[in-house]
């Protein structure tokens, strides 16, 4: 499958397409913004968008998925916890499927309780969990410091290490990269302890800060 990644919005958020090539499926990925980007993408390549998928409930990733889901008849996802309006709801280990691929679903609370992150096995779109060089913030109502070093260190970490990270926001120093080089150098990832991963990440906002470079519209992955 390939991805595109476009940069949206007046928070340096990243939305998503997950595309399976051969039968023209695809998913869209936490719209909260101008969905031009989407559309161009999606009408130029003739892409059938089945899913527009949440992964937190946050209005900077969720608030056009509804046109989207409207424009392009697709169903909206969100984790069965989520308050937001959904088609389908989901839980750890859930699959979405498109064309021949699976898409599984992981539940990875601590930004919020309905956080999740989707994995083709070979891409992982994190939201707001992993960050490059970062994780969420935790301390919105429903965040959890305890759940996000579970998420981190349980579920993302026994990934395959060649798993490419595709985060929710533009604040790193890359837009995306392997797993292997992340848990290198992100903090969060690097702590050995619940008490090293507070000390790690207490002091830190949503990310390590915005970067100053733009970057075109539909990045091709």
């Amino acid at each position: 499958m390939s991805v595109r990644q476009m940069k949206v919005g007046d928070q340096q958020n990243f939305v998503y397409l997950l595309i399976d090539e051969p039968s023209g499926e695809a998913i869209v990925i936490d719209s909260g913004w101008e969905i031009d980007p989407i559309v161009t993408i999606v009408r130029a390549e003739k892409l059938d968008v089945k899913y527009a998928v949440a992964t937190h409930h946050h209005s900077d990733h969720t608030a056009t998925l509804w046109q989207l889901g409207r424009l392009f008849d697709a169903k909206i996802v969100a984790h069965r916890s989520s308050p937001i309006s959904h088609d389908i709801g989901v839980d750890d280990g859930d699959v979405l499927r498109i064309g021949g691929q699976e898409v599984k679903v992981l539940h990875t609370p601590g930004h919020t309780e309905d956080s999740i992150c989707l994995y083709d096995g070979k891409h992982l779109f994190t939201g707001d969990a992993l960050l490059i060089g970062s994780c969420g913030r935790t301390d919105f109502v429903g965040s959890s410091l305890l759940q996000m070093f579970r998420s981190l260190h349980s579920v993302i970490l026994n990934l395959s290490p060649e798993t490419v990270i595709y985060p929710g926001h533009d604040y790193g120093k890359v837009p995306f990269r392997k797993l292997s080089a992340e848990a290198r150098a992100n903090p969060a990832l690097l702590a050995k302890s619940y008490e090293e991963f507070i000390d790690a990440v207490k002091f830190r906002g949503p990310g390590l800060g915005p970067r100053s470079n733009k970057r075109g519209h539909g990045a091709r992955h």
